[in-house]
């Protein structure tokens, strides 16, 4: 046996191997893994007034906190496809849980706030890698025959792991101070890792592949720059701003195209960073439209309920974290029986009805009034929280199984990069077209709860418009062949 086949063999790479354990546990603690470390990319937003009066800053910089996060994340998500071809699993998982690790800990003990933000884009470092490394390794362990009911547990880690972090950020500042919001991560944060050092073991083959710098430099600028951009939109950035959020867009739009076309030409020589066939496959294309629509919803009213319930209804943190609970494990609790019946039915009987359901519920918030009881915006949000879940897995699972398995990696970083590229925007339209309004109604002489609700009931109404055209396409969606069974070893090709 040669050096290589014992690595291979020793490292559980075969799932047939001695070391199925290895194997079996891999999908498990990328899982939990997974959802701790994207737990983390809201987490900040009920923290940072009090974390703002404790380290003397500004609201406007204290936002950093969470922008700086999704900055990173869209700069290192394209890097995650070589990545994932080029280094072992065990490694790849290591490494990323590492750097999360040391940045819980830097923001745990950070004595000022540039110490903090350092902390924060540590833990974005790793933060990027897990969720195309856990959608990898799926792809490639898990019978496509079985393939929906895992994929319904990844929808819970990219959409509840999001949702519940305001939720649990304001549980734990009701009790201990901002610094707790890390003290209490890092713990199982280093837990996973230990346990992901000790027990996994490679179950993917990695293949030579070299990195195109200049297609790097290109994609921080372009997928950095729209983030940024949308980002200070969204924040109402302050004139006089390192760099304005229109003159960034416009830097990164402009990057994007160059990246665009570079791809396009190293892709036929497969050196592509972000291979962009994956968007030939048509059911890919238009399921990835749809999963940023309802990213950008999801992103947008987790900005959007805060205010509506502290500006116009009057309520505290507490109350307002605990309002978007429900939603939030209704998701969750859904998400694998909405694989399950994937597995069974296909996508489309999943994903009209599901779009129906949350532009029903986008719909019944415009009438929310400064009266509305909790319970009604409960009910709102839980069912679009409902109707998001019915749509998460079988767009993720449809898409990326209709891809050939030399795309899985790629495929993956191209739903994490546009699930930040959306979130961003999301928080930036709901939040723009919030403040406009609002603007334009007390310029008019309205008070200011009754303009903040005119914004809100504008964006509310914007979300409405936009879910419902969603609704209309997704009769469009079909299921790839291959997508929910396939002879083995022989996925979909587009």
């Amino acid at each position: 046996m040669t050096r290589q086949e014992e690595t291979t063999a020793g490292d559980g790479t075969h799932p047939g191997g001695d070391d199925g354990r290895g194997a079996r546990l891999v999908v498990p603690l990328l899982l939990v893994s997974a959802f701790v470390v994207i737990l983390n990319e809201t987490i900040m937003s009920v923290a940072l007034p009090s974390l703002s009066e404790d380290l003397g800053i500004t609201a406007s910089t204290g936002q950093w906190l969470t922008s700086a996060f999704m900055l990173v994340m869209a700069v290192v998500i394209p890097i995650t496809g070589f990545l994932l071809q080029r280094f072992h699993l065990r490694r790849v998982f290591i490494t990323a849980m590492t750097l999360f690790s040391t940045g819980t800990l830097l923001c745990f003990v950070a004595p000022d706030f540039t110490a903090l933000l350092l902390g924060r884009v540590v833990q974005a470092s790793g933060t990027a890698i897990m969720m195309p490394l856990l959608m990898t390794t799926v792809l490639n362990t898990v019978p496509a025959d079985r393939r929906g009911r895992t994929m319904g547990n990844i929808s819970v880690v990219i959409a509840v792991a999001p949702a519940i972090g305001p939720t649990l950020s304001g549980i734990i500042l009701g009790a201990l101070d901002w610094r707790w919001i890390f003290g209490l991560v890092l713990p199982i944060a280093l837990l996973g890792l230990g346990l992901g050092a000790a027990l996994i073991r490679n179950v993917t083959e990695p293949r030579p592949a070299r990195i195109d710098v200049v297609s790097v430099v290109v994609s921080a600028l372009a997928f950095g720059g729209l983030v940024y951009g949308f980002s200070g939109l969204g924040e109402g950035a302050e004139a006089g701003s390192p760099a304005p959020p229109g003159l960034s867009i416009a830097v990164g739009a402009a990057a994007l195209a160059l990246f665009v076309w570079r791809q396009v030409r190293l892709q036929r020589e497969d050196r592509a960073l972000l291979d962009l066939r994956v968007f030939a496959s048509r059911q890919f294309a238009l399921s990835a439209v749809l999963m940023a629509v309802s990213f950008m919803s999801l992103f947008g009213l987790i900005i959007l309920i805060p205010f509506y319930m502290q500006n116009v209804l009057g309520h505290d943190t507490l109350v307002t974290g605990l309002t978007l609970l429900p939603g939030s494990l209704a998701m969750g609790l859904m998400a694998p029986v909405v694989g399950g019946l994937y597995d069974r039915f296909g996508p489309r009987p999943l994903i009209s009805p599901g779009a129906a359901v949350a532009a029903l519920a986008f719909w019944s918030m415009t009438a929310f009034g400064p009266d509305t009881p909790v319970a009604a915006l409960v009910a709102a949000h839980t069912a679009l929280s409902l109707g998001l879940g019915f749509m998460f897995t079988p767009l993720m699972t449809g898409a990326l199984g209709s891809l050939r398995p030399a795309l899985y990696a790629h495929g993956s970083a191209v739903v994490g990069t546009l699930q930040q590229l959306a979130g961003a925007a999301g928080t930036a339209v709901f939040v723009s077209v919030m403040s406009a309004v609002a603007a334009g109604l007390a310029a008019d002489g309205s008070g200011p709860v009754a303009a903040e609700l005119g914004g809100i009931t504008t964006a509310f109404t914007v979300g409405a418009v936009v879910f419902t055209l969603a609704f209309a396409a997704t009769f469009f969606v079909r299921e790839a062949e291959g997508s929910r069974s396939a002879p083995e070893g022989a996925p979909g090709t587009p």
